[in-house]
């Protein structure tokens, strides 16, 4: 599970204990350098490289080598998550991507997240250019869901789940949204019936 940028993976808990107690799924959370209690300092390269030691560890683990993995990404952690199956997708062990309230790229979100900066974006040196990484994934079904009202990063134009009330933060308490999650999983583990304990 990569998460967005505001908070770190304790603010997470919540649905990550979702996803395992009412859907059966086991749960990888991912810390990023320089977020929580981790060390050293955040960026599009230090991330990425974070993201694939994990995927990495989970490969190389007795109990989760043989394992399929959907790779579940929130705003910043959704341009992570689609950098990471773009590169692994070869593999054959990840089975889907979920991405909630991701952005195209992060000289596109700066307009519309922070109106005053429009007409220095360009001097953004992290890029995060999910736009043209996302077409790289072409062996690996994607869940895109996105919050109708998210405040931060604007309405893509191809979204399979929309939440009309759902804004950048709180999309995932939207009736359906887990629900969603358990259809996709059990769709791409080859219709294997699956129910929300909810």
């Amino acid at each position: 599970m990569f998460h967005g940028n505001a908070g770190n993976i304790g603010h997470r808990v919540p649905i990550a204990k979702v996803l395992e107690e009412h859907i059966g799924c086991n749960v990888f959370m991912l810390e990023y350098r320089g977020y929580g209690l981790s060390t050293g300092t955040p960026n599009e390269d230090g991330i990425n490289i974070d993201a694939q030691a994990a995927l990495d560890y989970i490969r190389n683990q007795e109990e989760t080598r043989h394992d399929k993995i959907i790779v579940y990404g929130e705003s910043i952690g959704g341009a992570c998550a689609i950098r990471l199956v773009a590169n692994n997708q070869e593999a054959g062990d990840i089975a889907g991507l979920i991405l909630v309230n991701t952005f195209t790229s992060m000289r596109k979100l700066i307009p519309s997240a922070l109106p005053p900066a429009k007409y220095i974006a360009g001097l953004c040196h992290q890029h995060w250019n999910s736009e043209e990484t996302l077409p790289q994934i072409t062996k690996i079904p994607i869940l895109f869901m996105s919050g109708l009202k998210d405040e931060i990063v604007p309405v893509q134009k191809k979204i399979w789940r929309e939440f009309p009330n759902g804004s950048h933060n709180d999309t995932l308490a939207e009736p359906g949204f887990f629900d969603q999650i358990v259809e996709f999983v059990r769709d791409i583990l080859g219709g294997q019936r699956m129910e929300p304990r909810l």
